[in-house]
């Protein structure tokens, strides 16, 4: 007997005990029946039967059959997994077969496309849509964290804690090496808003449009992939009042491991200053933070309304980081003319005031004598303020790096659109759509009178800049639907204005009377009046203007066709190129409907083609601009010189062009229990927008901007759910996805004009005394995201390096350096789990990212033996304790990054309500973010490191900047009231 047999038989024996002892004073007759399926009329075995208002009850054997004690005027209920629930009133009857309706809700999901919505059955594009109850819990303060693991394809990363640390998205790997990396953001249908005006939760669903065939109605900005964020609305019936809160309570989870102070004396040749002091510890907190939503909603028939505020008060695990943050949003729909006029508003504010300390503590802690205090009350530190400090290179207390000095902005933003739809016709509508946003931020650094870092050689030292933007949108479309016998067709037309406003100013001076005012009175800076300060503005702009048009349709809900093609110009681009075309076509069939295969639900076969577009990331490039450039001595003063600044005009400078092949298969089994998509995409990118660099003369500057190029990427994505158990009080739906990424190649950087020269050496380890030492290599015909450098063999018996000799001649040097990682992962990997029992909820989830390398260059520099002083060393450096040589970067300073996260775990409990309770919900919460990390790297954190500053030329350097990285445990409520 197979386990699956031996569990029915068990769970029907527990049953029948059930009934013995519940049912034997009542009056009852005996009914049989058989339970099947709609899809195929299969026989349902495992299926619940039970006996309405009691615990009376049986499962279905492996023919569907059941036997059932129930009185003659009960009503029995039948469930199965992936089948909608039914209720049969007995009446006597002895015999009771039932067929359960086959549930395919998810295929009727509605997936939001490029200016519309779809059924998931209907989408031939690849497209993941992610509702707000799939996304990740705990302390989450940016929109991106809601989607890290959940989407094939989508990397997310941010390697540390940083609080007010940006997120690198990657949608299906690396499109363009000049432009935009990152996916175009669209929220409520505002293309490039801005992430950070929307709370995380106000947050309806998110859905990713990954191929060209889908984002290719976005013409320009969609190379990189087209993120559709949707807010929560309204809906008609009585007022509803949420409320949403929690408090977070974060700290360090790993730290670098260097010499503790009673290592560091035993070590030898150190410098012992008397103290034991982890300065991990003093530049650190257990970070406290509060987060706390409360939302209106509700409406009638014709108007409805939701109006959220949000507060969160988020601390840093670095001392002196974190943010304060408030935002409102209202959503409005209402419908008039007999409901013809649909009129939807959406307003938006948000206040973010930020404080972002110095990342570069974190560096200083790690080398920072462990036996030196913090203060001293000895005179000769008074002029730090009566911090310690030693006059050493490149060698800073980092507590008084953070203490004494300020790095801190205030953001405001706002943004609001209107749409007004209007019924000319049975499936015609036409639709007009305007949006505004505006930023301005202001920040400011001051570097204290005394600070040693950077302020005592300036008598303090001031930065305040603000900068403001503004874009608006206008959008009309024209929508057509209407069936046609087996076909159903959907048509749409549309015009698209946009247009960018950026500009601002700053100043930097030092020279101060007092640190008293810091920032806030730059005016008195004495650099002014000596000619050392500095001073800029800028004003910038720039013009989208759109046409667009798209065909949708199905032939009897089976062949399932869509095409889209976009016009659209670019102020930023040459004259002779400013206007771009941007076709998509995708096709699917549902195979099931042509042939039965038992246990399968649902098959559906999809491919699609789509070119989208890259442009600069500014602004009048292909124009010759004209700047300061210096000064000379005429009449008795210096007068400022001016000439050609910025790049050479390249009139004939155009998109970047991204061809996108996509093949799908999307999949329901076992009764739509097991939900599957598996795609595999190919992409290349054409005419990369990149910077070259020209001799002078014959060229103005030594700067032109070309198009040139050619990269490739590949991958293969999958996604599973399974509904595993969904009985009476316990439920259990694992679900994975994973991607597997076949290789980003530079194809070329070379045409006629301009020779990139094979290949280039580029990101230096730095300083101290490794600035000439190049970590990456890009290489045409070769894989982006190349490890450099020499091959470490171990320790010769005098104490210096052993490389490998790749030539053979007997010497060391760079021609003996080759490939010794790669920065770029190989495979990514979500779990999630999510339980039902009872009245508890319980969700886990891991995430993987596998096959990049690192190059840790916290070992690269700090661990040397030899060089032990005053500067701590990692604890790692007596596995090279005979080391007596200089520090040289090697293989031995690259790790393999693999790791396997524990991301997100939340229990939960739901109080049972009475029906007149003034609650509608009341739900208690613990979750965990970052709990377990299973990795071999040594350094501070494994996530993929998808760029070097702004290079993505140079993945999988792991600076020694780096915000440590964090773990919060985090206790919430959620109240609904009715």
């Amino acid at each position: 007997m197979s386990i699956k047999h031996k569990l029915t038989s068990i769970r029907m024996l527990l049953l029948t005990m059930l009934v013995i002892v519940t049912c034997g004073s009542v009056s009852a007759q005996t009914v049989t029946g058989k339970v099947t399926s709609s899809r195929d009329g299969a026989a349902l075995a495992g299926a619940t039967v039970l006996v309405q208002g009691t615990n009376t009850g049986a499962f279905t054997d492996e023919n569907g059959e059941y036997t059932v004690n129930v009185s003659g005027d009960g009503v029995l209920i039948f469930r199965y997994v992936g089948h909608e629930t039914l209720e049969e009133a007995v009446n006597g009857r002895s015999t009771i077969n039932v067929t359960l309706q086959a549930s395919e809700k998810t295929l009727d999901e509605v997936v939001v496309t490029g200016y519309g919505t779809q059924k998931a059955k209907e989408v031939t594009s690849a497209i993941t849509s992610v509702k707000a109850e799939d996304f990740n819990g705990g302390n989450v303060n940016d929109p991106s964290q809601l989607l890290q693991g959940k989407v094939a394809g989508l990397a997310i990363s941010r390697p540390g804690g940083n609080p007010n640390g940006g997120f690198n998205i990657r949608l299906r790997g690396l499109s363009t090496v000049g432009a935009n990396t990152q996916p175009l953001i669209i929220i409520d249908g505002v293309p490039g808003a801005d992430l950070s005006t929307v709370d995380p939760q106000d947050i309806a669903s998110v859905d990713v449009l990954k191929d060209g065939s889908a984002s290719a109605i976005y013409g320009t900005r969609g190379a990189s992939g087209v993120i559709l964020i949707t807010t929560k609305k309204g809906i008609a019936g009585n007022a509803n009042i949420d409320y949403n809160g929690y408090a977070a309570f974060e700290s360090i989870d790993r730290v670098v491991d260097v010499l503790t102070a009673d290592e560091y004396r035993n070590f030898g040749g150190g410098t012992d200053l008397g103290e034991s002091t982890d300065w991990f510890d003093e530049i650190t907190r257990t970070g406290l933070s509060n987060v706390h939503n409360v939302s209106l909603s509700g409406g009638t028939a014709q108007t409805s309304y939701r109006v959220s505020l949000n507060y969160r008060n988020i601390q840093g695990v670095a001392i002196n980081t974190g943010f304060d943050q408030l935002n409102g949003r209202i959503n409005l729909s209402q419908k008039a003319l007999n409901d013809k006029l649909t009129i939807d508003l959406n307003l938006a504010s948000t206040q973010r005031n930020s404080d972002f300390g110095f990342d570069q503590a974190f560096r200083y802690a790690t080398i920072y004598n462990p036996t030196a205090p913090v203060r001293s009350t000895d005179p000769e530190f008074d002029q730090y303020d009566g911090y310690f400090q030693q006059v050493l290179f490149d060698y800073y207390n980092p507590v008084a790096i953070l203490e004494q000095n300020t790095n801190e902005a205030k953001r405001k933003q706002i943004i609001a659109n209107i749409r007004g739809t209007y019924e000319l016709a049975e499936g015609l509508n036409f639709s007009m759509f305007y949006s505004q946003q505006r930023q301005n931020t202001i920040g400011g650094v001051y570097w204290d009178k005394n600070s040693f870092l950077t302020g005592a050689d300036r008598n303090g030292l001031a930065t305040r800049r603000s900068d403001d933007q503004f874009f608006q949108l206008f959008e009309s479309t024209l929508n057509y639907n209407n069936t046609f016998g087996a076909l159903n067709l959907d048509l749409l037309a549309g015009y698209s204005y946009q247009d960018f406003l950026n500009e601002g100013f700053g100043a930097t001076g030092g020279d101060f009377l007092t640190d008293a005012f810091q920032f806030n009175s730059l005016g008195d800076a004495g650099d002014f009046n000596n000619g050392l300060g500095s001073v800029f503005s800028y004003k910038n702009s720039e013009k989208l203007i759109a046409f667009f048009g798209r065909v949708q349709g199905n032939i009897d809900d089976t062949y399932y066709f869509s095409a889209s093609l976009r016009r659209e110009g670019s102020s930023r681009f040459g004259t002779e190129n400013q206007w771009g075309l941007f076709p998509g076509i995708s096709a699917g069939v549902v195979l099931s409907n042509l042939f039965t295969v038992e246990g399968l639900d649902f098959m559906k076969l999809r491919a699609g083609y789509g070119v989208t577009g890259n442009r600069p990331n500014q602004s009048y490039i292909s124009l010759l601009s004209f700047g300061q450039v210096g000064n000379f001595f005429f009449n008795g003063e210096f007068v400022p010189s001016y000439g050609p600044t910025g790049t050479n005009v390249n009139p004939d400078l155009k998109w970047e062009t991204k061809s996108d092949i996509s093949v799908g298969l999307d999949f329901s089994m076992m009764g739509y229990r097991l939900n599957g998509t598996i795609d595999f995409y190919q992409t290349t990118t054409n005419d990369l927008i990149l910077p070259f660099t020209v001799p002078v003369p014959p060229n103005l500057t030594n700067t032109t901007i070309v198009n040139i190029g050619e990269l490739t990427n590949s991958g293969l994505e999958f996604s599973l759910t399974y509904d595993a158990v969904d009985n009476d009080g316990f439920k259990w739906t694992p679900g994975i996805n994973g991607t597997y990424y076949l290789g980003t190649n530079l194809v070329s950087l070379s045409n006629e004009d301009f020779n990139f020269g094979g290949f280039r050496l580029i990101s230096n380890l730095g300083s101290p005394g490794q600035n000439n030492t190049p970590l990456v290599r890009v290489e045409e015909g070769a894989s982006l995201g190349q490890l450099w450098g020499l091959t470490y063999e171990g320790i010769n018996d005098d104490g210096t390096w052993r490389f490998t000799d790749l030539n053979g001649d007997g010497q060391i040097n760079d021609e003996d350096e080759s490939v010794i990682g790669n920065g770029l992962p190989v495979f990514q990997l979500g779990f999630n789990n999510t339980f039902q029992f009872g009245n508890f909820d319980l969700n886990f989830f891991f995430r993987g990212v596998f096959g990049h390398e690192m190059v840790n260059t916290f070992r690269a520099f700090y661990e040397a033996p030899s060089t032990i002083s005053s500067y701590n060393i990692l604890a790692t450096s007596s596995d090279i304790a005979e080391l007596t040589d200089s520090p040289r970067f090697s293989s031995l300073h690259v790790e393999d990054a693999s790791f396997l996260k524990l991301d997100n775990a939340t229990l939960g409990y739901t109080i049972p309500l009475a029906g007149d309770a003034s609650f509608r919900k009341i739900r208690l919460y613990v979750a965990g973010q970052n709990l377990l990390t299973f990795t071999g790297y040594t350094g501070v954190d494994p996530e993929v490191r998808f760029q070097d500053g702004a290079d993505p030329l140079a993945p999988g350097i792991d600076r020694r900047n780096t915000y440590f990285r964090s773990r919060t445990i985090t206790v919430g409520v959620n109240l609904g009231l009715q």
